[in-house]
């Protein structure tokens, strides 16, 4: 039935029609600007140039598009990027490839040419991605096999195709969980060493653990399963790219290598370090290898040798053997276990005394004690000492008692954590900062696929709440702490993750395309002091992987600093809260200088 204008206006109909009216009216102007967002505390940073633009007549891009929202100065940076070039840009790696400073280099008796030698200034180049580069195979199927074209290095396949470290087939890598002394498979081998020391229960007293030489990580791959965080490392030398396999696969492992400087990690900190036949001569130059490893190892930790001088007679590792008798007992280290498997492959098990009193037993004091200048942490371009480090006591002078069992290790107080009054209660809040954040911003709010996220560095990680907050996840953790603010490192490794020191005013000992995300916060605010944090963003964009993403936490300052340059490498960027920019890397490189 109709109804009439006067009948209309008699029931007051207008004013609910116009405020409709108006109210639509606003959606629309909505929708259709820039600024929409399906979340209103999100801005939309960049506005990259459409695939269908072409780069300049220099094959570099220049520039990026901003939204209105931002502080118009901000667009006066002015960024180009050019490929980096040479035989090792795709696996460029700037502090390991100085070759010029190499060359130079008077000795290479202590492995001095495979430890850091960083260029100055950092370059400023792109990596190129290898052809036929792809989205990496997703975890846990990524343990097992990797596209070959990510990692295309077949040196391992044929130098090592009896021992089943790797295998080509097809368009994959796989990894069959072989290795040099894994004759019969590395679970076997994981199982045989439980039995052999009922003592060793893998993910509980024992969850943090170093693998030294660790080849392409299998033993850390597979010790994953139970819930063993297992550092593997070793050099970057002639067994082309294993820590790269490793990874690529999902494995956490760094570039390092014992030569004339200490490991980047902590004192007092590993609950187990192994070595299978890692080629590391532990005697030379009076035993400063092993005695590096005894200071990164908790007391009452455990180092596992399985190598040929355990089981073999011929008269080179019979002198091998001897040297290590006498050298480990000088350190006082305990032989637990000794014993061979099925196949034949033998290993020795020592561990470090939880106290001192065989030190102050021993007929001669040498090695002598560290004196107390190289008491404290202090890793960060160190030279290798000849003696043995002081066991941690805590302020009432008790030697310290191994950690809690995981995962209650991950909440419990630190052994490590200050005396001071206020320091309980600051690790407790930092605890609870972190899962909140986690939970209500990160984990819902910022657009990352989580599901899409294996490999994660946290930049500057302070008490490991981040990584810490992300436990439920099927991810893991590397976690730095910077060299210039308070050194946490102990605290973390204390809670059963892991993690390293470094300097972001220099290149990080990876691979590129390593890492599905990277993690900052406030750590900006303090770089830019010291350096210019373009290189550090030059860095970041080395190291992540495309479809991987940043997320930073800063000020709306600094953050209108990083939007640019971001957006100039043709990051996608939003800012949640005008305090967390996220960015996620696409596949864009700028084009090679000869290109058309």
């Amino acid at each position: 039935m109709a109804v009439s204008l006067q009948t209309f206006i008699q029931e007051r109909k207008i004013p609910f029609f116009f405020t409709l009216s108006v109210l639509l009216f606003c959606f629309l102007i909505l929708f259709f600007t820039n600024s929409f967002s399906l979340n209103p505390l999100v801005r939309t940073y960049s506005a990259l140039r459409s695939p269908s633009k072409t780069p300049s007549s220099s094959g570099v891009y220049s520039d990026s598009v901003l939204s209105h929202d931002l502080d118009s100065s901000s667009l006066a940076a002015n960024f180009t990027w050019k490929l980096c070039n040479g035989s090792v840009a795709v696996d460029f790696v700037p502090c390991l490839d100085n070759f010029k400073a190499i060359k130079a280099l008077q000795s290479r008796k202590h492995m001095e040419h495979r430890e850091r030698h960083c260029p100055s200034p950092s370059p400023r180049c792109l990596i190129p991605l290898p052809s036929g580069y792809k989205v990496p195979v997703p975890w846990p199927k990524s343990r097992d096999m990797i596209w070959y074209d990510n990692v295309p290095h077949a040196k391992l396949v044929e130098y090592k195709k009896d021992q089943h470290w790797v295998v080509k087939s097809g368009d994959y890598l796989n990894f069959p969980g072989g290795g040099t002394q894994f004759k019969d498979g590395v679970d076997r081998y994981i199982d045989f060493i439980q039995k052999t020391l009922s003592d060793i229960k893998w993910g509980k007293n024992i969850r943090v653990i170093l693998d030294v030489g660790c080849g392409v990580a299998s033993f850390g791959g597979y010790l994953l399963q139970k819930n063993v965080l297992a550092m593997s490392f070793a050099p970057k030398d002639e067994h082309e790219a294993q820590i790269q396999f490793a990874l690529e696969r999902g494995i956490p492992a760094t570039l390092s290598v014992i030569g004339t400087q200490r490991l980047t990690f902590p004192d007092n900190v590993y609950d187990l370090i192994h070595c299978a036949r890692c080629r590391v001569h532990w005697d030379a130059d009076g035993g400063k290898p092993l005695l590096e490893l005894n200071r990164i190892l908790r007391p009452g930790g455990y180092f596992i040798w399985s190598a040929t001088p355990v089981y073999r007679d011929d008269e080179r590792d019979k002198s091998v053997w001897n040297a290590m008798v006498l050298l480990t007992k000088s350190m006082c280290w305990k032989v637990v276990k000794k014993t061979s498997d099925s196949s034949g492959v033998g290993l020795v098990i020592y561990q470090k005394p939880t106290t001192t009193s065989c030190y102050e037993k021993r007929s001669e004091n040498d090695p002598p004690i560290c004196d107390e200048k190289n008491k404290r942490n202090n890793s960060w371009y160190v030279p290798l000492t000849r003696c043995i480090s002081q066991l941690p006591v805590d302020n009432k002078g008790n030697y310290y008692a191994w950690p809690s069992p995981w995962p209650q290790r991950l909440t419990s107080k630190p052994l490590s954590l200050s005396v001071e009054s206020n320091a309980e209660e600051k690790f407790l809040e930092d605890t609870k900062h972190w899962s909140t954040v986690v939970s209500d911003v990160y984990r819902v709010n910022v657009g990352i696929d989580w599901s899409s996220i294996r490999n994660v560095l946290d930049m500057n990680a302070g008490y490991g709440g981040f990584a810490a907050a992300l436990f439920d996840l099927p991810l893991w953790v590397m976690n730095v702490v910077p060299i210039d603010v308070p050194d946490t490192l102990s605290i973390i490794f204390d809670r059963g993750l892991i993690g390293l020191y470094h300097d972001w005013c220099e290149s990080l000992n990876t691979y590129p395309r390593t890492y599905d995300l990277l993690h900052s916060s406030f750590l900006f605010t303090v770089l830019k002091r010291r350096c210019d944090v373009v290189d550090t963003v030059v860095e970041m964009d080395r190291i992540v992987r495309p479809g991987g993403y940043v997320l930073i936490q800063e000020s709306l300052e600094v953050i209108k600093e990083l939007g640019p340059m971001f957006g100039s490498l043709h990051w996608s960027v939003s800012v949640y809260q005008d305090e967390f920019l996220v960015g996620k890397k696409g596949f864009w490189r700028p084009s090679a200088p000869n290109s058309k």
